[in-house]
């Protein structure tokens, strides 16, 4: 779930920036929404781009999803969001981004929306 919350938070705050908004100021409404430390921690290493040092590297999140997916097969449920994180964090790992905080899986979505 932390995985998917990356996700959505790293595309929201490319279409942020992309818009030209700053995105401290649209962490304010998200965390107003949310009230969670989680949310307010990770916006704000994803808004400031500052992926290192990693607290939690993006190679283990990708293992995490992996095996969240080998789980899935093995009980027959679907879970695309999760397949959708796993392709992006290796995305971000082939572009050399493995040792990054796993919140670097915002990059993806950045320089998907050519920032």
């Amino acid at each position: 779930m932390l995985a998917s919350m990356l996700e959505a938070m790293g595309e929201a705050i490319a279409l942020v920036r992309k818009s030209g908004i700053d995105p401290q100021q649209f962490l304010e409404v998200l965390n107003g929404l949310f009230n969670s430390p989680v949310y307010a921690s990770y916006g704000k290493v994803i808004a400031e781009q500052r992926f290192e040092p990693a607290g939690f590297k993006l190679r283990l999140g990708l293992k995490d999803v992996g095996l969240a997916l080998e789980a899935a097969q093995d009980s027959a449920v679907p879970m695309p969001l999760a397949s959708l994180v796993r392709n992006h964090y290796l995305n971000a790992i082939a572009h050399g981004r493995g040792d990054a905080d796993w919140a670097a899986l915002a990059e993806v979505a950045a320089h998907d929306a050519s920032l």
